[in-house]
């Protein structure tokens, strides 16, 4: 059996983001770090605030690029369902919730959370990126 190389921007796409506590940080507790640390510095001796402000800095361009991540999320779920309405009707081949193989006519759509299948005719629920084949329903 041969193996499949594998494309590091894909494979990297794939992989989980790592888990730190510093995402969980909203920017409230940021600041009120920020604020301890200076109320406890010496006078004398202040820190770089530059730095400080560069850190702030980071954490509003992560709560940015987190919340466009949930919204794209949303979209692209959203645009899943319009399709798979489109497929009402239809007939199609894939694979159900449990991996086997199944077909017949869609009846309707289902969304669960992000998760986006098509009920066929029989009972079945196919996930939308199960889907192997579209057809005319046969009359």
């Amino acid at each position: 059996m041969t193996q499949i190389p594998s494309i590091p921007a894909v494979d990297s796409a794939l992989r989980p983001p790592p888990v730190n506590r510093f995402s969980e940080m909203s920017t409230e507790d940021f600041l009120r770090i920020i604020f301890t640390e200076l109320s406890n510095q010496d006078p004398f001796a202040p820190n770089d605030s530059s730095a400080l402000l560069d850190q702030l800095n980071s954490i509003r361009s992560i709560e940015s690029d987190i919340q466009l991540i949930d919204q794209l999320k949303s979209l692209v779920t959203d645009n899943q369902f319009a399709w798979a309405a489109n497929l009402i009707g239809k007939h199609v081949t894939g694979l159900s919730t449990t991996n086997d193989p199944v077909e017949g006519r869609v009846v309707s759509v289902v969304r669960q959370g992000e998760d986006v299948s098509l009920e066929l005719d029989n009972g079945w629920l196919v996930p939308i990126g199960s889907v192997q084949t579209v057809t005319e329903a046969a009359p």
